[in-house]
């Protein structure tokens, strides 16, 4: 009987390809178990079986698989299961969710190695100089990349030169994968099994008597011995020996010392002594967990609304504890990477070594040993602490999810596919695996607020901070006056000075915010008004003052900062607007006694560059930190007095129906940085317009003012909560094609839909990396069906692909768009 498998690949099409298998692979195969497959002409791609049947394929005749990748599955059906969904929800491929999901060290594609033939004669005279090159390298070297063959004939597009030697019969091409992940192994050394006895012993140290490093190595080796059980490390005995590697290794060349290895995962618990006793909660805080865990009973989503500071996580750990002690896994999902180096101090105090962290900061190695222990269901793997793609992890026994700061923008991936929102998919996971779900926030999402007020989720509520401090004082500086009556300085009022001048004297420390990286967003010539745009997008460079150069924050384009305008050649340029760098240099000159530090994205791209950012801060070797939303997002400073907001109205005049929402949601949070102690904290706030009802409610701290105002907003029109929406992007680098294609699919949609079909429109910025977008946006009332909907959309989609001339535009969907 022929047997085959139908695979996921990691591309985007909709379909599953069937492959075949002998009946003695069949019985090895299972779902979740990877499979080299060939794919068009001579690619290979590393498959995910979906399932495994005797139903040979109508339309083609099924190929051979490739080889057999794995012994095991390295995906479970749950994960099948929500990968599932989520195509189907946000409209992508299981191909893209499969992608995205799996580290990329798991997804072996093949590369192109060029070989010579040997069977044939060359007559070198009928070479071209370029064919002439390759074919010397290969009569040195056996086999050649694609990128060796670049570098050899200097130029990027080598597959015509490659098409003429094929023609030719001068090279052959062969495809070959090869696995990416290696096991860390360390190496140990051990004493020979010559010198086992004491006798034996003593005759090696007084042969080596003429050999004075060599002996010290061997006493070394002795005293760490006495010291521990364990296997003595070779750097180890390296450093208290003090002696070069060439020593030990002539050593080992004796049979003096024996070299072993063993496999150890790139990061380990470095915890010191036991795990700490977990926190007394106060009164309020064992409420909300009785209240909590009462829903959880009824199996209902839980939100937890507590004031910034007042002690939520001691109740996720508590929560935790009770999960892991029931032998089940926890998933603790966090927005900003910038928190979990903080989170994990403070829940490895609790929990020693049952964590692990995954996100991308962390290598493709460090996640595949993250994955497998999960995979194993391994001790060290009880707890994951990560960002969003924490949640495609082979989870088998998961008891619960805690999504922090859920309100977060963050959650949601916007490119590319799938264009997923982790906190509703976590929902759908924890549904998966019958595991409680508590999402948590000092400001929740509307939508989440929504589903409280219908029921839909449980909900418990902390009033107040933790040891009952006050919440911060807020005040409102009008800089509009301030400049007319001169006493703005650079962009800091004179409240703001005088307020960090204050605090400094105290000791205390401040946090500045400004949502803006970079020096200036605009250079500009005050001669002919000329701002130096990018040439690949619709937007004006971003002056780095640090790095003397204009760089461009959606493609990455960059140039020197030019000595006069390139316009009219007038010398007269000037900065308008500011950046996070502009604030740190305004208060180098102002405060030139305070050490500065700054949190952007320029500032944290290394591995580690959060850490060492707020450990500096945490230790307060930094007196002012300045920094965009990165500071926004749950950090825990003890010390922190003040908190400054820049400008305000830059959050607030924003294209977008959730700007007011997310203004109150950011300035809170950086508010709520402020005053975490004894202390009650001040925050400065500054703006053009100190009446405006959302800054009126965040100095009130009237969340339910600002929810209700919203909602009656969206529901006058027709946005989230109460309705869906799908934003639907069509990209081309043509512009007239773009109009007339994302014209023909919105009137179709208007055919089908009606009226709540908005567009097609420019978005603010129209052209990223030369390509022009357009957006339609689809509105879904709470009578319509969405999946009908999403289903008459893909219709559309597939008449639209039919059209010739619009087949290469692009279309992008993301569903619930935020």
């Amino acid at each position: 009987m022929q047997y085959f498998v139908d695979v996921i690949l990691p591309i985007p099409l909709e379909k599953l390809f069937t492959y075949a298998v002998s009946t003695s692979q069949a019985d090895q195969l299972s779902p979740g178990m990877r499979v080299a497959v060939p794919f068009g002409k001579s690619k290979i791609y590393t498959a995910l079986i979906a399932k495994i049947h005797t139903t040979a394929p109508d339309i083609y005749e099924a190929k051979e698989i490739h080889q057999l990748l794995d012994v095991e599955p390295v995906v479970n059906n749950f994960q099948l299961q929500l990968w599932q969904w989520i195509a189907d929800y946000y409209m992508c491929t299981v191909g893209e969710v499969f992608r995205s999901a799996l580290p990329g060290a798991f997804l072996l594609e093949s590369e192109t190695l060029i070989l010579r033939n040997d069977k044939i004669e060359v007559d070198e005279n009928d070479l071209k100089d370029d064919e002439f090159l390759i074919y010397e390298a290969l009569q040195h070297q056996s086999i050649l990349k694609v990128q060796e063959v670049s570098a050899i004939i200097e130029r990027k597009n080598v597959l015509p030169v490659l098409n003429r030697l094929l023609n030719k019969n001068i090279i052959l091409l062969k495809e070959e994968i090869h696995e990416q992940y290696r096991p860390k192994l360390v190496r140990y050394v051990q004493m020979g099994k010559a010198f086992s006895t004491e006798a034996q012993l003593e005759a090696l140290l007084k042969s080596l008597s003429r050999a004075p490093k060599q002996s010290q190595v061997v006493l070394s080796w002795f005293q760490l011995k006495t010291v521990s059980t364990k296997p003595i490390k070779l750097s180890e005995l390296e450093k208290l020996s003090g002696v070069s590697t060439a020593v030990i290794k002539s050593l080992i060349d004796k049979g003096i010392l024996e070299e072993f290895h063993l496999q150890t995962d790139r990061v380990n618990y470095d915890g010191d002594g036991p795990p700490d006793h977990l926190k007394t909660l106060n009164q309020a805080q064992q409420n909300a967990l009785e209240i909590i865990e009462d829903y959880f009973a009824q199996h209902k989503v839980t939100l937890l609304h507590g004031v910034t500071s007042s002690g939520k996580t001691e109740v996720y750990v508590k929560l935790l504890e009770a999960c892991l002690d029931s032998g089940r896994q926890a998933l603790y999902l966090l927005p900003e990477i910038a928190l979990t180096t903080q989170l994990i101090s403070r829940l490895q105090a609790y929990f020693g070594d049952k964590i692990s962290v995954y996100h991308s900061k962390y290598s493709v190695q460090e996640r595949v040993e993250v994955w497998n222990n999960v995979l194993h269901k391994k001790s060290k793997a009880k707890l994951i602490i990560g960002a969003r793609s924490a949640m495609f992890l082979p989870f088998s026994e998961l008891g619960l999810i805690i999504v922090d700061e859920e309100h977060e923008g963050s959650f949601k991936q916007f490119d590319p596919a799938p264009r997923y929102h982790a906190r509703d998919a976590a929902i759908v996971l924890g549904n998966i695996h019958h595991a409680n779900v508590l999402l948590g926030s000092a400001t929740p999402s509307i939508e989440s607020f929504y589903n409280v007020q219908i029921a839909k989720y449980g909900y418990a509520q902390i009033e107040n901070r933790f040891g009952n401090v006050l919440m911060p004082e807020m005040q409102l500086v009008d800089i509009k006056e301030q400049s007319r009556k001169r006493r703005m300085n650079g962009h800091f009022s004179e409240r703001l000075r005088d307020e960090i001048s204050d605090a400094l004297k105290l000791g205390e420390q401040i946090i500045l915010f400004q949502n803006r990286r970079g020096y200036a967003p605009i250079l500009e010539c005050n001669t002919c008004g000329h701002a130096p745009q990018c040439p690949n997008c619709d937007v004006s460079l971003t002056y780095h003052q640090g790095k003397k150069q204009l760089r461009c924050h959606y493609c990455g384009h960059h140039m020197a900062l030019p000595e006069s305008c390139p316009a009219c050649g007038s010398a007269t340029l000037d900065t308008k607007g500011f950046g996070t760098e502009q604030v740190e240099k305004e208060l180098e000159t102002l405060f030139p006694e305070a050490k500065v530090g700054r949190m952007d994205l320029d500032t944290t791209r290394g591995k580690h560059g959060y850490e060492k950012i707020i450990n500096a801060f945490e230790q307060q070797e930094t007196d002012i930190l300045v920094g965009t939303q990165m500071l926004t997002k749950g950090l825990d400073f003890r010390n922190v007095g003040l908190v400054g907001i820049m400008n305000a109205d830059s959050l607030l005049n924003f294209p977008d129906y959730r700007a007011h929402e997310r203004c109150f949601q950011l300035l809170t949070q950086v508010a709520g940085r402020a005053g975490r102690t004894q202390k009650r904290g001040k925050v400065i706030i500054q703006t053009y317009n100190p009446y405006h009802q959302i800054l009126q409610q965040v100095t009130n701290h009237d969340y339910d003012g600002m929810y209700k105002e919203q909602l009656y907003e969206r529901e006058q029109f027709h946005y989230p909560p109460t309705n869906r929406i799908i934003k639907i992007t069509f990209k081309h680098k043509e512009f007239n094609r773009l109009n007339e294609a994302s014209e023909w699919f919105a009137q179709a949609l208007r055919n089908l839909l009606g009226n709540l079909v908005l567009g097609p429109e420019y978005p603010p910025v129209a052209r990223i990396r030369n390509q022009y977008l357009k957006n339609v946006i689809v509105k879904i009332g709470q009578d319509q069906s969405v999946t009908k909907t999403k289903k008459g959309i893909k219709r559309i989609e597939k008449s639209f692909n039919a059209i010739s001339q619009y087949r290469s535009v692009r279309v992008i969907y993301n569903v619930d768009h935020v």
